[in-house]
């Protein structure tokens, strides 16, 4: 069962805001979702957030539901349980892979964004992202800086053996 994102690609969005979504990560998401049957749509839940968050962010059932329940798990009334049940649950858009193997991005979800005729897919683990393909080439440029604090020998594999440096 394949449980994890990988790989990035651009899809064509068109004007109803369909885009394809990569074979790859279809598969991720009929396999993570308890519901899906050969021949039905897989379910997924995409996290739009606030203002400060530039890209969408797409959950399969199984993540989004290990979300939810670390969330039950906080106190009720709780800044933090209200903070996130906020994020993941109203400020998301449940939805499927329809049977073309695309989504439908509702234009709110494209404003936000910035995305109008292409987006961005990058996986990250159980989750995936979605970028309009400009911002997206701004923030990975940000991120590459980060490799500058390290040598040049660095193995990225180091980071897995604990902290980096400053601690992070």
């Amino acid at each position: 069962m394949a449980r994890t994102f990988r790989g990035e690609s651009v899809h064509k969005v068109d004007s109803k805001g369909r885009v394809s979504i990569p074979a790859s990560f279809r598969r991720v998401l009929q396999d993570c979702d308890p519901e899906y049957t050969e021949g039905l749509s897989p379910n997924l839940v995409i996290v739009y957030g606030d203002h400060r968050r530039d890209y969408l962010e797409g959950y399969h059932m199984e993540a989004i539901a290990e979300v939810d329940a670390k969330i039950a798990k906080l106190p009720r009334g709780s800044k933090a349980r209200k903070l996130l049940e906020k994020l993941f649950n109203g400020q998301s858009h449940p939805t499927q892979v329809d049977e073309t193997g695309r989504l439908v991005l509702p234009a709110k979800l494209r404003d936000k964004i910035g995305v109008t005729t292409e987006a961005y897919f990058i996986a990250t683990g159980d989750t995936f992202q979605i970028w309009e393909p400009g911002a997206y080439a701004k923030h990975e440029a940000e991120v590459d800086r980060w490799y500058d604090d390290y040598d040049e020998d660095f193995d990225p594999l180091e980071l897995l053996d604990g902290p980096g440096p400053a601690g992070e």
